[in-house]
């Protein structure tokens, strides 16, 4: 233990230290991914990370919350009484908590005994019942009404409930109070009210003396909660000032991309409907279509039923649509695949001949698709998890647009993208749908709406309103979202 004044625990300018990085560098073989980080977070703040995918945020929270150990320097954590320590017990004991960016929850596990992974005081008769009260205290302060049940299990919710409930648990009452939370992509399977209400607490659990290290490719929200900003590029802490001193261009630019303005309004693809389903959704060839409204309101579904509507030959050498998935851990990626087979698996019907994939045709497809859009990796051949999840997520577009399908069904494909990503994807879709395909978009972001040609808002399972041409906005979008909330009163 230590007690110096530039220890963990010793009172900083702005209250106790509660975790500080030392010289620390984490290698995983040749690669460096974190390369001497000096960094501390003190009570009362919220520090923003924020990078390209691939910068090291990852990496350096995983370093804090105990997933990972420095391979040179050191991760101290600062206690209550001012002492300090290192280690899980240390981690633990400083109250320390994370909420990941790829749902660590037990699917097949309830709510209540979620808790219990984490908490390891929850033992004995009766735990069950603590469990739940932790952790529907916090939900009902976190996200006023929730209908989530302690009794539900974790793989009947949707993945809006999900992140609520990890992000509940991150800051429920426990035999260690939660002093410092990290928060990765906390909002991106959230639309704009639940957001707000998380954010709403991070103020509050910060204003109480409570730290979070928050991460986000939504400057928006950087800009709403945090008090200080650490840039990372190329696992190295390159900027690191208080949130007043960035602007958004500013801080863009220091992530090492300067952001295009919002592109130009494409001139809406004319022509006959060639898809329309029973429940309305219509779009034509070229046309981007947006489904919009308020999280799990039947955009998830309808996108669903189209896309099996379309793939139910599974004979079809060339399929009709293509889908890229949003819960890349769920319904993404093959985890013990490589880069490769997870770019080109949509891509095998048209290079297979007579039963056997023409492996070299394979490999130049992939190559290909990883310079079109920048996929950060030296060998295809590695895990498809040796990749950021940004990166993984430009597999999944890689594996879509690597198709002739005419059809691209994408359900909220940019979430825990960064800006620079986005931009790069933006630009991809654009030119796709210029050369005639066609995108259903689902995306809880309005701003990723507003770009589409034709929007589809939902409202408790129905479409509620069919917006083109100067009508998409957020203020359409938003009043169309709860119009029919309105009527059902």
């Amino acid at each position: 233990m230590t007690t110096g004044s530039d220890a963990p625990g010793a009172a900083g300018p702005r209250g106790n230290i509660l975790v500080a990085l030392q010289s620390a560098r984490k290698s995983f073989g040749p690669v460096r991914a974190l390369d001497t980080v000096d960094l501390t977070v003190t009570g009362g703040e919220c520090l923003a990370l924020v990078g390209h995918n691939g910068a090291g945020k990852s990496t350096l929270v995983n370093l804090i919350n105990g997933n990972l150990e420095p391979t040179d320097g050191a991760v101290r954590y600062g206690f209550a009484d001012g002492t300090d320590g290192s280690g899980q017990i240390a981690r633990r004991r400083a109250g320390v908590r994370a909420v990941h960016q790829e749902l660590s929850l037990c699917p097949n596990l309830t709510v209540a005994e979620n808790v219990r992974i984490s908490q390891r005081d929850l033992t004995g008769r009766g735990w069950r019942g603590r469990a739940a009260r932790r952790v529907m205290a916090a939900l009902d302060k976190i996200f006023l009404g929730h209908r989530i049940q302690p009794e539900a299990i974790v793989g009947d919710l949707t993945l809006t409930e999900r992140q609520m409930v990890e992000v509940a648990i991150g800051f429920a009452d426990g035999a260690e109070p939660a002093r410092l939370v990290i928060l990765d992509e906390p909002t991106s399977s959230l639309d704009g009210s639940i957001a707000g209400q998380l954010l709403a607490h991070v103020r509050r659990f910060c204003a109480g003396g409570g730290s979070v290290i928050f991460i986000s490719h939504m400057l928006g929200e950087v800009f709403d909660v945090a008090t200080r900003i650490a840039v990372m590029k190329d696992g190295r802490v390159i900027a690191d000032r208080e949130a007043g001193h960035f602007t958004r261009q500013s801080l863009v630019s220091a992530m090492g991309h300067v952001a295009s303005e919002k592109a130009a309004q494409r001139v809406r693809p004319q022509g006959d409907d060639i898809l329309s389903t029973p429940e309305g959704l219509k779009a034509r060839r070229g046309e981007i279509v947006g489904l919009a409204g308020l999280a799990g309101h039947g955009q998830a579904e309808a996108l669903a039923a189209f896309y099996l509507s379309q793939t139910s030959n599974w004979r079809a050498r060339a399929p009709q649509a293509v889908f890229v998935a949003g819960d890349r851990g769920r319904d993404g990626i093959f985890p013990l695949w490589s880069i490769l087979r997870n770019a080109t698996l949509a891509a095998l019907p048209r290079l297979t001949r007579r039963g056997m994939v023409d492996a070299d045709g394979e490999r130049t497809l992939a190559d290909d698709w990883r310079e079109k859009i920048g996929i950060r990796t030296d060998d295809i051949d590695n895990p498809i998890l040796s990749l950021s999840g940004g990166n993984q997520q430009k597999v999944l577009f890689a594996r879509a647009l690597a198709t002739q399908a005419p059809i691209v069904v994408m359900d909220d494909p940019m979430r825990g993208v960064d800006i620079g990503t986005k931009t790069q994807v933006y630009e991809m879709i654009r030119h796709e749908a210029d050369a005639g395909r066609t995108f259903l978009w689902y995306s809880t972001e309005i701003d990723e709406t507003c770009l589409c040609d034709r929007v589809f808002v939902y409202r408790n399972g129905a479409i509620a309103a069919e917006l083109t041409g100067a009508a998409i906005s957020e203020e359409q979008i938003l009043s169309n979202s709860f119009e029919m909330q309105g009527q059902a009163a």
